[in-house]
């Protein structure tokens, strides 16, 4: 079911896009006057089409998902002999080079729209994200002043609300090497708030971990509540041994707690064993209550073939979370905002992968996108809509690479003709079409190669 489900995913998220990009394509060259053939998405050989339209366009499904095409009227691949006068006008190559430079172009364009009408959408209808309040578990967070429960406010001077614009912001100086400025509200122990700010070194994180797991290389996580009980379920370990609701565990045979989940996996790890539970009861706003021990035994259960500890109390794990909303036009100037930041990002990224700063692992093909696809699917439609946004832009910017059978290169053909007067010669272009297929079949085995690596290890 999980193995459908992503497939599933994966060509709505392909056909998405790919007719999104296309459509760019077409809608141009529609307004520029150019003639249309065929639209298809897919390549190689046609399965299925149908003609319609003022020019009658064939519109196709083709043998191969993974692309697709606007095929116009062009002299370098039609016979115009039999064509009215009419209709060579509207041939492609005719065009004054403005006009195939808007049409090529519409295409990546396509794609950086939809990304921003999808964040406008996400940011108008409320994205619910934990806070970014950190659990600490490394050196180098540690060092550099951070504990466990401190709420980060801004990074850099810009708010953060959330826990994925605090990744974000982290990924952004780590990646321009340099320091980021941290403030962030703590709690103390009576309970009293204050603000402190902190720098966070990042020069040591090499461009080769800026990763998915970016942020357990920093030694942070997001932090999980205090180990308190929720319902307690009948004559269960817990019942019997007098715990109640909202009991507040704190150490286990005199060891500390530290929140919910190092509960439950001391308690999974010590099915028939005899515990020392210590707590507080009756908690208060302030952290104040009334001090209890209770002796309990766990009782064990089989789960996927291991045995487990349980006391049938319900735990609760899950990070506090917040809403980030906008009106309309606050919620499209942060859709563009969020955009130009990927994409300046990702240029970024690219550059020192080119440079050689950043490893080519970082290069993903079809079959990680599958994955991805299928995880954000199942984690529900705020999680699928944004992963399609960040694909959009990827394939945006992928297709304005200065690469010949991308849009840019010929994007950069017709920069050539703007800049000397006269188009590219012919040989010339043939030669680096024939180029520019090649690096295009090594980066793609690159991008299978990493992902069939990444299955492996």
């Amino acid at each position: 079911m999980a193995l459908l489900q992503t497939l599933l995913a994966f060509f709505v998220v392909l056909g998405t896009l790919i007719i999104v990009h296309e459509f760019g394509h077409y809608l141009i060259a529609r307004w520029c006057g150019v003639k249309v053939l065929r639209f298809s998405v897919g390549m190689g050989k046609v399965v299925w089409s149908r003609r319609f339209g003022p020019d009658q366009t064939e519109w196709a499904l083709s043998i191969l998902p993974l692309g697709g095409y606007v095929k116009m009227l062009d002299a370098r691949e039609e016979d115009l002999g039999e064509l009215s006068e009419a209709d060579k006008r509207r041939e492609f190559t005719q065009q004054p080079v403005a006009k195939r430079i808007a049409i090529v172009a519409a295409g990546p364009i396509a794609n950086f729209l939809l990304a921003i009408v999808i964040f406008t959408g996400l940011y108008g209808y409320g994205i619910p994200e934990p806070i970014p309040r950190l659990g600490v578990n490394g050196a180098l967070s540690r060092d550099a002043g951070l504990q466990s429960g401190d709420l980060v406010t801004s990074v850099n001077g810009e708010t953060v609300q959330v826990w994925s614009e605090l990744r974000w912001s982290l990924l952004q100086s780590a990646i321009e090497h340099t320091p980021a400025r941290l403030e962030v509200t703590r709690t103390d122990a009576d309970n009293t708030r204050h603000t402190i700010n902190i720098n966070l070194p990042l020069d040591s994180i090499g461009a080769n971990e800026l990763d998915e797991n970016f942020m357990e290389k920093l030694g942070l996580e997001l932090a999980r509540p205090r180990a308190q009980l929720g319902t307690i379920m009948p004559n269960g370990p817990a019942q019997k041994a007098g715990l109640q609701t909202g009991d507040l565990i704190l150490t286990i045979n005199g060891e500390a707690v530290a929140d919910g989940m190092a509960l439950i996996q001391r308690l999974q790890a010590s099915a028939g064993q005899t515990l020392q539970l210590s707590g507080l009861r009756h908690v208060d706003k302030n952290g104040r209550g009334q001090a209890f021990s209770v002796s309990i035994v766990p009782q064990a259960d089989q789960v996927k073939g291991r045995t487990v500890g349980r006391i049938m109390a319900q735990v609760d794990i899950s990070a506090e979370m917040a809403t980030v909303s906008a009106g309309p036009i606050e919620a499209v100037q942060k859709a563009v905002v969020r955009t130009w930041e990927t994409c300046t990002m990702t240029l970024k990224m690219l550059g020192k992968m080119i440079s050689g700063e950043a490893s080519l692992k970082n290069i993903t093909g079809p079959i990680t996108i599958a994955d991805y696809a299928g995880q954000t699917a199942r984690l529900g439609m705020i999680s699928f809509m944004s992963f399609i946004a960040f694909i959009s832009i990827s394939l945006g910017i992928m297709n304005l690479l200065p690469i010949p059978v991308l849009d840019g290169g010929h994007l950069l053909y017709y920069s050539l003709e703007v800049l000397t007067g006269r188009p590219v010669p012919e040989r010339l272009g043939a030669i680096a079409q024939r180029a520019g297929l090649g690096i295009l079949i090594a980066l793609m085995g690159v991008a299978i190669f990493n992902d069939i690596a990444r299955l492996m290890w």
